[in-house]
């Protein structure tokens, strides 16, 4: 099913003409000892820059549970005009199910690590990126949402930029969903994981650099709540940011209208840090 997604996604932009460059890489992870394939989106200038003149901002896009590395250009075969429009590189990693934590009681689920610092040091050794945190974004939806912040917030020193989609921010109140009793062990001998590793209480403890945060939820969203705790306690907290709720589910719909705003604030904070 996933092959014929992406050969229907090489016939949409066959069709449509986009300039834009897709790579298909295998990335791997020393920490986990797998290699696990990711999706590279470049503008079409990238290509025509043969000295390696420029180099370009990194946004890195994380997918939700249940999807998988080339889950965006399948489903929103359209983003791959954002590279150009904007002129930075879209990188849609794999994740699996982890929640983008190196799990407290599975060894074998390392993903803080592989997309938080693994990737990010693979793409700019193969990519002519800024590699500076001024140069990079995360962001995601749904677990991925809970990934972009988690990622941005302890890895400030990597990223400048992060935000969430319709992200599960704090995993306390769904003990039995998505698999978060393996990554987190249960309820009750490992109560605090379940505040630990959500994002709700990671902001307690401030970064050393300053990030630009965007968060968007839909109302009709079953993490909307979470959503709505998580901007009063970063408002409580004097934490910078910008907040987007609309009428909305949790589903394809809201996320493709909402990549456009998380991509907008991010143009415009790389263009901010230009020269700085």
């Amino acid at each position: 099913m996933r092959i014929l997604s992406l050969l229907l996604f090489a016939l949409f932009l066959q069709l449509s003409g986009q300039a834009a460059i897709v790579d298909t890489v295998s990335i791997p992870s020393k920490a986990m000892g797998k290699t696990f394939k990711c999706v590279v989106i470049m503008p079409d200038n990238y290509a025509k820059d043969t000295d390696k003149s420029k180099h370009y901002p990194v946004v890195y896009l994380l997918h939700g549970y249940g999807g998988w590395y080339s889950n965006y250009v399948t489903r929103l075969p359209e983003i791959v005009k954002y590279a150009d429009q904007f002129q930075f590189i879209i990188v849609t990693p794999e994740g699996k199910d982890s929640w983008y934590l190196d799990s407290p009681v599975d060894d074998s689920m390392k993903f803080e690590t592989y997309v938080g610092t693994e990737i990010p040091a693979w793409i700019d050794t193969h990519y002519t990126t800024i590699s500076d945190r001024k140069g990079r974004a995360i962001t995601g939806l749904s677990m991925g949402g809970h990934g972009g912040l988690y990622l941005g917030w302890r890895h400030a020193d990597l990223f400048g930029a992060c935000g969430s989609m319709s992200g599960g921010v704090y995993l306390r109140p769904f003990p039995k969903n998505w698999q978060l009793m393996k990554r987190l062990g249960d309820t009750l001998s490992k109560a605090e994981n379940w505040e630990k590793y959500s994002v709700l209480n990671v902001i307690e403890e401030k970064p050393k650099d300053s990030l630009a945060i965007i968060i968007d939820c839909g109302t009709e969203d079953f993490f909307y709540d979470v959503n709505n705790r998580l901007h009063a306690k970063m408002e409580k907290l004097k934490i910078p940011h910008d907040y987007i709720t609309r009428p909305g589910a949790h589903n394809w719909d809201y996320w493709r209208n909402a990549l456009q705003y998380q991509f907008l604030f991010f143009s415009n904070y790389f263009n901010s840090r230009k020269n700085k």
